[in-house]
């Protein structure tokens, strides 16, 4: 892949329905390494989610456009003494290549850069060991924060019992 042309930009409202569907393909799709859907069933969002965290004053959504797909997307939110990064998916296709590592430091600058933030937080679902060590290798580390899996928001039915996500932080 040409890196010299992706393009890190902010995504469109007409993009919403695109977002949702490339985070569902990453994170309940068949294929890929980020995939959760042996822990996991059930849309991981949906486009009124989207739509309604694309509303934030405070965040937005960042994309890598090609020319036949949406190739990656982030959001980014300034929250009191950080910013949050979620929805974070790279389309399968280009997993493994170095889409993602250049995704999220373009994130994080693009966060330092227009937010003044230099402290950014994620949550993962614990089980994802392969997915914590990701974050891991470029800085983030993890604070002990763990919580129940949350059922309330929608994200999906865990097929395993004892569920938990976990919070992971970066200075820099």
């Amino acid at each position: 892949m040409d890196f010299a042309s992706l393009c890190l930009e902010k995504a469109s409202y007409e993009q919403s329905q695109a977002i949702s569907d490339l985070v569902n393909l990453t994170y309940r799709g068949e294929i890929g390494w980020t995939t959760e859907i042996h822990i996991i069933q059930g849309n991981r969002t949906n486009r009124q989610e989207i739509e309604a965290v694309m509303s934030n004053p405070n965040g937005c959504f960042l994309v890598v456009n090609q020319p036949h797909m949406l190739a990656s997307c982030i959001y980014v939110a300034q929250e009191e003494d950080h910013a949050y990064i979620g929805f974070f998916s790279v389309h399968p296709s280009l997993q493994g290549k170095g889409v993602g590592k250049l995704v999220l430091r373009k994130a994080e600058e693009f966060a330092i850069k227009n937010m003044g933030m230099h402290k950014f937080v994620i949550f993962v679902v614990s089980q994802r060991q392969e997915l914590i060590a990701f974050y891991e290798r470029r800085g983030y580390l993890r604070t002990g924060r763990i919580e129940a899996y949350p059922l309330h928001v929608g994200i999906g039915e865990p097929k395993i019992a004892g569920l938990t996500i976990e919070y992971l932080e970066k200075i820099v």
